[in-house]
């Protein structure tokens, strides 16, 4: 088969299409030939070489696909060769074949094209376990996304819309900002223009449920002041880098605050086949109906792959961006 290998560092180029042995299904596993992957920035940190794949799990980058099941392990009798799907894998994913936990598998509503479905998994899992596992959001609650024109952003307000959840949310401009109230959010906040602790204190004074947000740095002492009693702030990334301001326990302890850091390419298997279970359950025939939608950006070859990574290093997309194996 081949996959894309990368060099370690080398975030100028080190992208290169070679061969290599396609891999073999395990007894609870599925081997699916990928038809398109999707692009994260955890992607670029292994690049870097700031976020290692998990051990035991595949060094090939890759977290997300969509595909065709083509053979099964011996243990699994709930899938099929010929099925389309998609999933979450913890690495491995820019390759033309890959070996899949069943549990983890996600069937595409038909609907959806193969690059909306390589999108899928790694947003809206992430988002859904977030905001319902984590920040513990229920109907009539209020929320905060912070960097809300991401991919996992727009899942997060289309998330919160198909809850009756009401949303603000922060992005760099007015075109991000109009993508983010298409998807939900009805507070729409310019960061580079505006300090979103004023802005929703002021229309929102009582505060919000939660903030979930991907920025880290010196947003935390803000996401202190605009949380609602006993309310929940959920961290996901630290694109602003791994340190925050002072933490302001005066406001942590007058709010009952709770704070959260969480990931899942590192969790095991169990948590994450109950998180695919829920997922489906609760939000996957919303898809069908199109209450959710995968938010797309661009698709590009998979000779284009290091042009994709540029793009969503310069922080220049609104939502997806697929590699598909068959441009």
């Amino acid at each position: 088969m081949h996959y894309i290998e990368h060099t370690e560092g080398d975030m100028q180029g080190g992208l290169s299409l070679v061969s290599g042995t396609k891999p073999e299904p395990g007894a609870r596993q599925v081997l699916v030939k990928v038809s398109a992957f999707g692009i994260n920035r955890a992607d670029l940190l292994q690049r870097a070489g700031h976020y290692p794949a998990p051990r035991g799990e595949s060094p090939v980058l890759g977290l997300e696909v969509c595909g065709v099941i083509e053979a099964v392990g011996k243990e699994v009798d709930n899938w099929a060769p010929g099925q389309r799907v998609c999933a979450i894998v913890a690495g491995g994913g820019y390759a033309e074949y890959v070996a899949i936990e069943a549990d983890h598998l996600i069937g595409v509503p038909e609907n959806l094209s193969d690059t909306e479905a390589a999108g899928l998994s790694e947003v809206f899992l992430t988002a859904y376990q977030a905001l319902k596992w984590v920040g513990q959001i229920k109907p009539g609650d209020s929320a905060l996304i912070h960097a809300g024109a991401s991919g996992v952003g727009l899942a997060a307000l289309q998330l919160c819309r198909l809850w009756g959840v009401n949303t603000a949310t922060t992005a760099s401009s007015t075109k991000k900002l109009n993508v983010c109230k298409a998807a939900g959010a009805e507070l729409l906040i310019n960061y580079k223009e505006q300090d979103f602790a004023v802005e929703l204190k002021s229309v929102w004074p009582g505060g919000v449920n939660m903030v979930l947000d991907m920025v880290a740095g010196d947003y935390l002492n803000r996401n202190l002041k605009v949380l609602a009693m006993d309310g929940n702030l959920v961290y996901l990334a630290m694109l602003a880098g791994r340190y925050a301001d002072q933490l302001d326990m005066a406001l942590l302890l007058g709010k009952r605050a709770s704070i959260r850091g969480t990931t899942l390419r590192n969790r095991d298997n169990h948590y994450k086949a109950r998180l695919v279970d829920d997922f489906c359950r609760d939000c996957l025939a919303a898809f069908a109906d199109g209450k959710l939608s995968v938010p797309v950006e661009r698709v590009y070859a998979v000779d284009e792959v290091a042009q994709a990574h540029q793009q969503l290093q310069a922080n220049d997309s609104c939502g997806k961006i697929i590699v598909d194996w068959s441009l």
